[in-house]
């Protein structure tokens, strides 16, 4: 079985490559819950802020993605790296959905590099840090 074939079932269920309106953190009050009580940490250039309460959400995971507007004034930077780690969660959040009860249900991107990095690094960083918000 090749590696494509493994990935398009996970616990019984296709892996879907969306990144819906639900799965998108637009609520003011719960992004300053996430950012008041949430825990965090970094894994240069990205920060992860994270809070788990279950039923909290429609969503398993709600998500928000941001960058400094300090570090690149130009909005056609931040746009394109908020595209990247965009692309890059929504092809990786498949290990969130993995294990449904440990995931966060509110979850924070920032980047928080002063330069900008190749996708691949980002996507290698974010990683990492799904895994890792798993294992907390």
């Amino acid at each position: 079985m090749d590696s494509a074939a493994a990935n398009e079932q996970q616990n019984g269920q296709p892996v879907t490559y969306t990144f819906s309106k639900e799965e998108r953190l637009c609520s003011k009050r719960l992004i300053t819950l996430l950012f008041s009580k949430g825990s965090s940490f970094n894994l240069y250039p990205l920060r992860f802020v994270y809070y788990t309460e279950p039923g909290l959400t429609p969503a398993p995971t709600q998500v928000v993605i941001s960058v400094s507007k300090r570090h690149f004034k130009r909005a056609v930077d931040r746009n394109r790296l908020k595209r990247q780690m965009r692309e890059a969660y929504r092809l990786n959040k498949h290990i969130l959905f993995a294990e449904p009860d440990k995931a966060p249900a509110l979850l924070g991107i920032l980047y928080i590099g002063k330069e900008k990095k190749s996708f691949q690094s980002i996507q290698k960083k974010l990683i990492y840090g799904l895994e890792r918000c798993l294992n907390k």
